[in-house]
């Protein structure tokens, strides 16, 4: 594009014939069956069993499965869009190169760096989660042995460290391999989760669904006078009463466990590396949503059926309640532990997805010139080894060194903007390209894609204030690395500038 560059866009061929670049060629060793256990892999985690009664408890009572179902909602919508995306432009990066394609580098650079909150801050995140879920285990084993320890002045969290260190090596090694792993250690937890479920059941209560959606009441605790930068935008524009019960604590919930189905859009930062990705992407993309879905509603129906909802606010020592409480007020001690293990075997596969998702955007951005080109080179087993091993460093420093707790707030806020961007270039990818050839088409264009971004933007207002502010604060550091080295740098603005005139794409056919 002519004047400054800054929104270009790097044509579908051209992205595709980068892939068969000598250097930075990925193997391609994926099928439907493989990406389907990634996204179910990287979706449930611990926050099937703790977000559900957490939320129950400080938000949404037992309407809470609703907040699931309505998040479920916003994912699918999105879903579709990442699947006619992935399927037609099957090359790494997924938001960020779809974006790269329709509106250009600015964008698609903003694009990427929102995938960098979401998944390596994630992934930092739940490595510290594993720890915790470590300490516990060893609590249990008679282990005097605390998975964090004090050098001088710095908190270490080795455990943290050591987790993101092991997944990093096996990705390193190759995602085949690495995609094994992620089969085994899945079937376990979503076998555990299923067991937790049929006990839970045993328990129910129906007269603890009700109220289902229970009356707006004060916030208290922590949240107690949630004004400012602590409540929701939505509550701050129109004035409501907070996010404790009520119709707006449903919505407010409906963002928190947002964050529970976080990862299933990994399984597009894979579209390079799969097989048939036309016919492969869709149905990883599209099954993995559905049965994560179907896991978190039985569960949230079982966690609020087997106690009251008040039961499960967050106790005067800042902890929250878990599946394990629930099962803990009918005396059924032993599925703390159980829970706990199954939890940590788990979340392994969590931090593998995520860092993969990570290095796989990544190498795109690097091998587009937006960051240095050395992390494109692939190694010997066809994978990224250099930018994994650097996302594995940086994600074990982090978990290791830092508290997450604050990074984890603006995970949300970053996916669903990047979710809203995929939605409206669908609409204008088939503006632009009515010839590609596309493996899914996104039904109803372009009403879904609109109705996913009205999606995304009413979860979007339901977080707080605060999120928001380090949300602008995070763009804007991006765009200064960008305007320092990644506009200088593009291979895309340096190609043009050879040829004197902006790439033009290559005629079907």
């Amino acid at each position: 594009m002519p004047g400054n560059g800054l929104l270009r866009t790097k044509s579908i061929e051209r992205s595709i014939r980068d892939t068969d670049e000598p250097n930075s060629k990925l193997k391609k060793s994926l099928g439907a069956f493989d990406l389907t256990v990634f996204g179910v892999a990287v979706v449930v985690g611990a926050g099937i069993f703790s977000v559900a009664a957490s939320t129950a408890g400080n938000m949404a009572g037992p309407s809470v499965s609703l907040a699931f179902i309505m998040a479920a909602v916003t994912c699918g919508l999105a879903a579709l869009c990442y699947a006619e995306f992935a399927s037609t432009v099957p090359v790494a990066g997924s938001a960020y190169t779809f974006s790269y394609a329709t509106f250009g580098e600015l964008i698609a650079w903003i694009i990427g760096w929102d995938l960098v909150l979401e998944f390596a801050v994630a992934a930092s995140v739940i490595s510290k989660s594993w720890s915790s879920y470590l300490a516990e285990v060893l609590g249990l084993a008679g282990a005097d042995l605390s998975p964090v320890t004090t050098v001088g002045p710095v908190t270490v969290d080795w455990g943290a460290m050591f987790i993101a260190g092991l997944i990093t090596v096996l990705l390193v090694a190759g995602t085949k391999l690495s995609s094994r792993v992620n089969q085994v250690i899945t079937a376990i937890k979503v076998t555990v989760v299923l067991v937790v479920i049929v006990v839970g059941i045993g328990y129910v209560n129906p007269k603890n669904y009700t109220p289902f959606i229970p009356p707006a009441a004060p916030s208290a605790g922590a949240d107690a006078g949630a004004t400012g930068l602590d409540q929701s935008l939505l509550s701050l524009l129109f004035g409501g009463a907070g996010s404790t019960y009520g119709t707006f604590g449903l919505l407010a919930a409906a963002s928190t466990v947002f964050f529970a189905f976080i990862g299933f859009d990994i399984v597009a930062t894979a579209a390079e590396e799969t097989r048939d990705p036309k016919r492969d992407m869709p149905r990883g993309i599209l099954g993995s949503l559905v049965i994560v879905t179907v896991l978190y509603v039985a569960v949230s129906l079982v966690v609020t059926g087997m106690s009251h909802y008040t039961t499960l606010k967050d106790r005067p020592d800042g902890s929250s309640a878990t599946l394990a409480t629930a099962f803990a007020d009918h005396g059924v001690t032993w599925v703390a532990g159980f829970i706990s293990v199954a939890a940590m075997i788990g979340l392994m596969t969590v931090v593998m997805v995520l860092i993969m998702g990570q290095s796989r955007v990544l190498f795109a951005m690097s091998r587009d010139g937006l960051l240095p080109k050395a992390a494109s080179k692939t190694g010997e087993r066809g994978t990224p080894a250099r930018a994994t091993a650097f996302v594995g460093v940086v994600v074990a420093l982090v978990s290791g060194l830092f508290d997450t707790n604050v990074l984890a707030e603006l995970v949300n806020v970053g996916t669903l903007f990047a979710f809203a961007m995929v939605s409206v270039g669908v609409i204008v990818l088939r503006r632009t390209r009515p010839d590609l050839e596309r493996g899914f088409r996104t039904p109803f264009v372009p009403v879904v894609p609109v109705l996913a971004v009205l999606a995304c933007l009413w979860l979007m207002i339901n977080l707080t204030v605060f999120t928001w502010v380090w949300f602008f604060v995070w763009l804007v550091l991006g765009l200064a690395v960008y305007f320092a080295y990644g506009r200088r740098h593009s291979v895309l603005g340096r190609r043009q500038a050879e040829a004197g005139r902006e790439e033009q794409p290559v005629e079907a056919g």
